[in-house]
């Protein structure tokens, strides 16, 4: 039984790593095996299936019901299922997709407030929203605009600046 808890304990340990060492044996295997096992080598999946081979024939011959040989068995079918729901699991959490990340075009149109005074000609600071998060963003404009006035996103020339005008009403 002791061979079973250390292989069950085992299994644990792994993927308590693949916290912090995800995609270990993908990279160690890098190009070897591509598309061949596609997500089944992973460290989560063959975390898994230790696990459960260890528990499920400590679990096996503990019952009293198998020897040895009838644990290890148990054991191996209850970690290819877990392997497999793992391996399950995982697919459907990478193919839940969320919204199209926001790029810094989408900034093209949108409205803000000046938060430091922008001279003509030269650069001050705005305050935007992109995909609801607020964003400050340097500023130009062809006219001096103070604290507070509110602004509209004329042109995007580099990720973190911007060209504005004031909204006029």
């Amino acid at each position: 039984m002791a061979w079973f808890l250390g292989l069950g304990i085992t299994g644990v340990v792994l993927l308590a790593l693949s916290l912090v060492f995800d995609g270990l044996l993908e990279g160690v295997f890098d190009g070897v095996l591509d598309g061949v096992l596609e997500g089944w080598l992973s460290l989560p999946v063959v975390a898994g299936f230790v696990a459960m081979t260890g528990f499920g024939g400590a679990i096996a011959l503990g019952t009293g019901w198998t020897g040895p040989a009838g644990a290890a068995g148990v054991g191996a079918v209850a970690g290819v299922g877990t392997g497999w729901l793992t391996y399950r699991f995982g697919r459907a959490l990478m193919r839940d997709q969320t919204a199209v990340t926001p790029r810094t075009d989408d900034l093209l149109g949108t409205s803000g407030k000046v938060v430091t005074a922008i001279p003509a000609d030269g650069y001050g600071e705005v305050l935007l929203r992109l995909a609801g998060q607020p964003l400050k963003c340097a500023a130009r404009s062809t006219v001096p605009l103070a604290r507070g006035v509110e602004v509209w996103v004329e042109a995007v020339p580099t990720g973190t600046s911007v060209v504005v005008r004031p909204v006029d009403r």
